[in-house]
């Protein structure tokens, strides 16, 4: 007979824990979602945005705002490089000295930031590796080229719906969209697609995601360093793309809480 008791020890110690971090406070950490506003260029399918700028946008930007208040965030983190130009930026900005761009950085996250009174602005995002060729070339090599373009495809498709709904909705209708369940849970799913490109000598798809992981952990290690009191509420404004893997980092952690922008609609 299997011997169960070393499992039961390990429950019995964890149970007080889990307990104990449903009992007390906890940070809490909302991430929301969104398309890139000025229009980069840097993910391999791309929505093209219209003028975040425009009068209408800038309407819409600023019901936006007025949704994410409500979280009432005591720190706003952004994705950018923690040893980048930001910072300065949005000091400058609230000296009036910067003239904010397109980008959902400034809009959303230092006009955000300014209206809250905050002094800081917190980058945390992080260096990570794509190897994305490799996957291409794997399935390229071993008969799956076909299959790998469909999937491709389908991404693109999946933009271009994206693509078409900003043109008709405002953009809180549109991060509601990008930040739902069922559109996250979709878009996680995919990121799956490309385990089943690899074999026991080249594990290019695993890879692939093995790094896509390894990026998002260490861009959640930036976010929860920010917590300074276990009434923290950290609200991180990120790539649509990263929503899925931080989203499950927040819930798997068991010392903060998980928020979504759902609940504050």
């Amino acid at each position: 007979m299997k011997n169960t008791a070393p499992l039961f020890s390990l429950w019995a110690l964890l149970l007080p824990v889990a307990a104990l971090s449903q009992a007390t406070a906890r940070p809490e950490i909302l991430i929301v979602g969104s398309y890139h506003m000025a229009n980069p260029g840097h993910d391999i399918h791309d929505i093209h945005a219209d003028d975040v700028l425009s009068p209408r946008r800038q309407q819409e930007m600023a019901q936006l705002l007025d949704v994410l208040k409500r979280f009432h965030p005591t720190a706003v983190a952004i994705e950018s490089d923690p040893n980048g130009p930001r910072p300065q930026q949005y000091l400058d900005y609230l000296a009036g000295k910067y003239t904010l761009g397109r980008n959902e950085i400034e809009q959303v996250g230092f006009r955000l930031a300014k209206d809250l009174g905050m002094p800081a602005i917190y980058p945390v995002d992080a260096d990570g590796d794509f190897p994305y060729e490799p996957l291409v070339n794997w399935a390229k090599a071993n008969g799956k080229g076909a299959a790998f373009d469909s999937l491709d495809a389908a991404a693109a498709v999946h933009i271009q719906a994206e693509d078409s709904f900003l043109k008709s909705h405002t953009l809180l209708e549109m991060l509601d969209l990008m930040n739902s369940d069922s559109v996250v849970a979709q878009e996680l799913g995919a990121y799956f697609d490309w385990v089943r490109y690899g074999d026991r000598w080249d594990d290019a798809g695993p890879d692939l995601l093995a790094a896509w992981y390894q990026r998002n952990i260490r861009i959640y290690r930036n976010i929860v360093a920010l917590i300074k009191s276990p009434n923290d509420r950290i609200l991180v404004i990120f790539g649509a793309g990263h929503l899925g893997l931080l989203r499950q980092d927040v819930a798997s952690d068991p010392a903060v809480r998980l928020r979504k922008l759902a609940e504050f609609r």
